[in-house]
């Protein structure tokens, strides 16, 4: 078995946000892999407008996941829904999603359709240049307040400036409609609040949630690990 993670918007350096859950997993014997996404600016493309969108993290995704046929859980956290909802769609070797705070859309659906259509008072849209990210002045206390003080004072060094064209992107597939997936909601979440999370949640196969904030798998790697293993 092995994990793939796929991490959420205006993030870089994936594997820094799963860093603490992968090393209980390796641990354990489980490999696991965290693709870059070219819409945050990781494959050397600058972020913005006409810029890498969705698509592009799309085809980054898929081409992890075909990399081998090892038996595969994708945990897709927050945006990393939306991308895995089309790049894991059809690949023989993965067997089950885990959606933590994060979304299952229809075809057709945009990251976007799951909002209000108002920016999030935590995140800073530049129009002209394209791009959104979070305002570093809130992250900790809206994403991070339930984790230590090291990962509250590393984490800005990982935020990215994303392009902004990702939300409005919509999907070509729905991969939770074939494979086998499980809702991780994450009950004192400030940045996704539980009651959407719960809504989001219907349209999984089974539902577990965590006393934690945005990123259980910074706060609880334990508790992610064992449910990984469960899995």
């Amino acid at each position: 078995m092995r994990v793939v993670f796929v991490h959420g918007a205006c993030v870089r350096d994936g594997s820094w946000w799963w860093h603490r859950t992968a090393e209980l997993l390796q641990v354990e014997g489980v490999s696991s892999v965290a693709p870059a996404l070219p819409s945050c600016g990781e494959a050397g493309l600058p972020a913005g407008a006409g810029g890498p969108g969705l698509p592009e993290d799309v085809e980054a995704v898929r081409q992890v996941l075909l990399d081998g046929d090892e038996p595969t859980v994708v945990v897709a956290h927050s945006y990393g829904g939306i991308v895995t909802a089309e790049a894991a769609a059809g690949v023989g070797s993965v067997r089950h999603l885990l959606l933590v705070s994060s979304y299952l859309p229809e075809v057709g659906q945009s990251l976007s359709e799951f909002g209000d259509g108002s920016p999030a008072p935590f995140l800073d849209v530049d129009p002209d240049a394209g791009t959104f990210g979070v305002r570093p002045e809130l992250l900790a206390d809206t994403f991070l307040q339930d984790c230590d003080p090291e990962v509250r004072a590393r984490a800005a060094g990982h935020l990215a400036r994303q392009s902004v064209q990702v939300t409005g992107q919509p999907v070509m597939a729905a991969a939770w409609q074939q494979v086998p997936s499980t809702y991780l909601v994450c009950a004192r979440d400030r940045g996704t609040p539980p009651p959407l999370q719960r809504e989001y949640a219907r349209r999984a196969g089974s539902v577990v949630e965590l006393d934690t904030g945005h990123h259980p798998f910074l706060s609880r790697p334990a508790a992610v690990r064992d449910l990984l293993l469960g899995l």
